[in-house]
């Protein structure tokens, strides 16, 4: 049970499940084979059923954890080089972030509201569409549960990236940098990881909507919250 348990052993699992789903996901090509998708279910189904609790596995995957902040940070190089091409649109940029980063918050608070949710159920929904370090300084800043908040930044983030380029597709928003940006607002860092697929152009508006969105929304959040009467 110890061997089991064993924080070489459960790094080594969730690397392992996570480049295996990567593999799934280039063969078959199938949005359902996402792999923060079957790499999650995978580690959930093997700590179920040896038992092991979520503090351990915490402990063991530190080291992932602990390169968040500086992958965030890097995420400034694409943005870099195509900073000539994105300065030369700063107005329509901030319009749209804007725009974004409040529609995110309204629905956030409003849905879990109008469902019946608690008061801090709320608040932990208000920066669900922000990379998760931000949105865990946010929700603990405005005093709702950091927990829920990660595990619905994830959430959006999943969905994004698994239907965020096949839904602008079948709609009107065709221009990269549209598209782009709407990823990283919305899906943040899974959906740099989608655009970056597909193009270095597309992931540096994705990155450019992380930041904005990231910004407006730890400046918006304690403003709007309170006139939503949270």
């Amino acid at each position: 049970m110890e061997m089991l348990a064993h924080p070489a052993l459960l790094l080594f699992i969730t690397v392992t499940v996570y480049w295996v789903a990567n593999v799934l996901r280039a063969r078959t090509g199938s949005f359902l084979c996402n792999p923060v998708v079957l790499s999650s279910a995978t580690v959930i189904v093997y700590l179920k059923t040896v038992g092991i609790d979520y503090e351990t596995y915490h402990e063991a995957a530190a080291f992932i954890d602990f390169w968040l902040k500086p992958a965030v940070v890097s995420l400034a190089v694409p943005l870099y080089l195509n900073w000539k091409k994105i300065s030369s649109q700063w107005l329509p940029i901030i319009v749209s972030q804007a725009a974004g980063s409040v529609t995110g918050i309204v629905t956030g608070v409003y849905i879990a509201k109008w469902m019946g949710a608690g008061r801090e159920v709320v608040l932990s929904l208000a920066a669900k569409s922000v990379t998760n370090p931000i949105a865990i300084e946010i929700t603990r800043a405005i005093g709702g549960i950091p927990a829920i908040t990660a595990a619905t930044v994830i959430l959006a983030g999943m969905m994004g990236q698994m239907v965020g380029f096949r839904l602008m597709s079948a709609s009107t928003i065709k221009l990269p940098t549209s598209q782009g940006m709407s990823m990283g607002a919305a899906s943040h860092a899974m959906g740099i990881a989608a655009s970056l697929d597909r193009s270095r152009k597309l992931a540096a508006y994705a990155s450019l909507g992380l930041i904005f969105n990231g910004v407006l929304t730890a400046a918006l959040v304690p403003l709007l919250v309170p006139l939503m009467g949270v």
